[in-house]
């Protein structure tokens, strides 16, 4: 993994707290999925989440969509969509 997109990525993920307003809601089950899929990998925590378990099944669900997504793919991706989240918010 290339030492300048860890950083990149590090970066990213600092900047997206520091946004003037928050994301939707849409964009940060984005943003936690390819977070996830950049420092853990395809999803591999067993079974998933049970049926009353809303907010477990909708992030498994956004994560499982990225399954197969190179961690060094899904770093960019979430550097990408904070870079559009920072120009939006300038």
């Amino acid at each position: 993994m290339s030492g300048d997109l860890q950083a990149q990525f590090l970066q990213a993920k600092d900047d997206v707290v520091k946004l003037s307003k928050a994301p939707d809601n849409d964009v940060k089950l984005q943003l936690y999925a390819l977070f996830k899929q950049a420092t853990e990998g395809d999803y591999t925590n067993g079974k998933k989440p049970g049926m009353m378990d809303f907010v477990g099944k909708v992030k498994y669900e956004a994560w499982k969509k990225h399954e197969g997504t190179s961690k060094e793919a899904a770093m960019q991706q979430y550097i990408d969509l904070v870079a559009g989240l920072k120009a939006a918010d300038a």
